[in-house]
């Protein structure tokens, strides 16, 4: 008959493997409070981006659309550049945007719409997942939208129609992938879904 071990010995491997993960753990909550903290900066950056073009420039806050625009254009660049980074980028550089529109007085609405459609092409063009960037993207503007105390699902619903209309551009399958992706964001994605989808002649 085999004698049991010692506790301490059967008890080593355990406390091993509790050092391993504590170890995990607190690298993991490091990383977390490292992301949180680059995504705030970028949500700021985005935002002060907006407001400060609009107010250096003596532009009208409708223009603000226009700013919106070129902030994504230049997102979209930067991440191509550094060779990685858009998907993470998006939510945070849209969610900016839309609150540096509001600040200025600006059109939200037509500014999430212009904002998801030029994330939807930019995603295209450096070969992104055009779904997920869409995603991201409206998610970012709806927690916008929440934040500055507007109408989160008349906002949701622009950036969708945005993303599909951007979608259609690209074809039936960018559509599928975008629609499947928003789909419970708003209700009504179907509708404007199948509206973007290029319809074929049977």
């Amino acid at each position: 008959m085999k004698k049991s071990e010692p506790a301490s010995a059967q008890d080593a491997p355990a406390k091993g493997n509790e050092g391993v993960q504590k170890t995990v753990k607190e690298g993991i909550i490091n990383s977390f409070q490292i992301i949180t903290q680059v995504e705030a900066g970028l949500v700021d950056l985005a935002r002060k981006t907006v407001s400060d073009t609009i107010n250096a420039t003596g532009a009208v806050a409708n223009e603000a659309i226009g700013v919106a625009g070129e902030v994504v254009k230049g997102t979209i660049e930067a991440a191509q550049e550094a060779g990685s980074g858009l998907l993470d980028a998006t939510k945070s550089i849209a969610k900016g945007i839309i609150i540096g529109v509001s600040e200025v007085g600006g059109d939200v609405v037509g500014a999430a719409a212009q904002t998801a459609r030029d994330a939807v092409k930019g995603a295209a063009d450096v070969g992104a997942d055009v779904a997920v960037v869409a995603r991201r993207t409206v998610d970012g503007i709806v927690e916008a939208a929440g934040q500055i105390g507007g109408n989160a699902n008349e906002v949701a619903k622009a950036a969708v129609n945005g993303a599909i209309e951007a979608a259609g551009s690209i074809g039936e399958n960018a559509v599928t992938a975008v629609r499947g992706i928003l789909m419970g964001v708003v209700s009504g994605v179907k509708d404007i879904a199948g509206a973007a989808i290029p319809r074929r002649d049977k």
